[in-house]
C-alpha cells in the first residue's frame, strides 16, 4: 500500500506511530513521512530561521532510517489553521503521496498545530479525488481509510485497535535519537527525557494488548473511509 502519515511538527511521527511506519516500511509499503511546520519556535536559543533548517535536516535523517519519503510543508511553528492556503498545500502533497492508508493527529490531542492538522487532513484527504479542485499534482481516486494516532502521554485516547512494535523498538528510537535538536529543547524546557517517556507510553499500550511495546490507534468512522478488513501491519 501507499501510507502517509502527517505529523504536525518534527518529532511526532517518530514519537506517536515510528514504530508502525517502520512495520509498514518492512512489509513492504511506500510510506511517506510529512511535517507540516518548520519547528522554528522549539528552542530557547537558537533562533528560528537556523533552527528550521536543523530541524528540517533532523527530520529527513529520520525518514531515512525507514526507508521513507519525506515532504516538508515549512508552515510557521505553532500557526497551523485549517483554511484554504492549507487545504491547497496539503491536498497536493497527499495527492503525490496516493495515500491508500493515512495517519495523523487524533483531533482532541493537546496542541492547536496538533488539533489543526488533524482537521486539516481530514478535510484535505476527503477531496483528493476531486479532478476540479486544481493542484499541481492530479486528482487522486477514492477517499483514503485514516488513523488517528495517539496523544501525547495517551491523554484523553482510549486505542480501538493497537499494533505490535516490539520487533521495531530500536527503529523507532534510531528515529527519534535524529532529532536531538528537539531531545534537548524538552530536556531543557520541560524537564523531559523523551526516550523514557516514549517507552512508558508504549509499554502500558503494550500492556493493554498483551505485548512489550505497542502504538494505539482509532480509525476516522466515517462514510466512505472505513473498511471491512484490517490495514494497519
Amino acid at each position: 500500500m501507499n501510507v502517509l502519515a502527517v505529523g504536525a511538527h518534527p518529532d511526532d511521527l517518530e514519537i506517536l506511530c515510528g514504530g508502525t511506519l517502520a512495520r509498514c516500511a518492512r512489509r513492504g509499503d511506500r510510506v511517506t513521512m510529512l511535517v507540516m511546520t518548520d519547528g522554528s519556535a522549539g528552542h530557547a536559543e537558537i533562533p528560528p530561521d537556523e533552527l528550521a533548517l536543523i530541524r528540517e535536516r533532523e527530520a529527513r535523517s529520520a525518514a531515512e532510517r525507514i526507508g521513507a519519503e519525506f515532504v516538508w510543508l515549512g508552515l510557521r511553528d505553532e500557526f497551523v489553521f485549517n483554511d484554504e492556503g492549507t487545504r491547497l498545500l496539503l491536498l497536493n502533497a497527499i495527492r503525490g503521496a496516493q495515500p491508500d492508508l493515512l495517519f495523523t493527529h487524533y483531533p482532541d490531542d493537546y496542541h492547536p498545530d496538533h488539533r489543526a492538522t488533524s482537521r486539516a487532513v481530514f478535510d484535505a484527504s476527503f477531496i483528493m479525488g476531486l479532478p476540479n479542485v486544481k493542484t499541481e499534482n492530479p486528482a487522486h481516486p477514492g477517499v483514503a481509510t485514516l488513523y488517528y494516532f495517539d496523544t501525547l502521554a495517551g491523554q484523553g485516547f482510549l486505542p480501538a485497535e493497537y499494533v505490535d512494535v516490539s520487533d521495531a523498538w530500536e527503529a523507532k528510537r534510531e528515529m527519534l535519537g535524529q532529532h536531538r535538536s528537539q531531545v534537548d529543547w524538552l530536556a531543557y524546557h520541560d524537564g523531559i527525557d523523551i526516550f523514557a517517556f516514549m517507552e512508558t507510553v508504549a509499554k502500558f499500550r503494550g500492556l493493554q494488548c498483551g505485548v512489550l511495546y505497542a502504538e494505539g490507534f482509532r480509525q476516522a468512522d466515517a462514510w466512505p473511509r472505513v473498511k471491512p478488513y484490517r490495514l494497519l501491519p
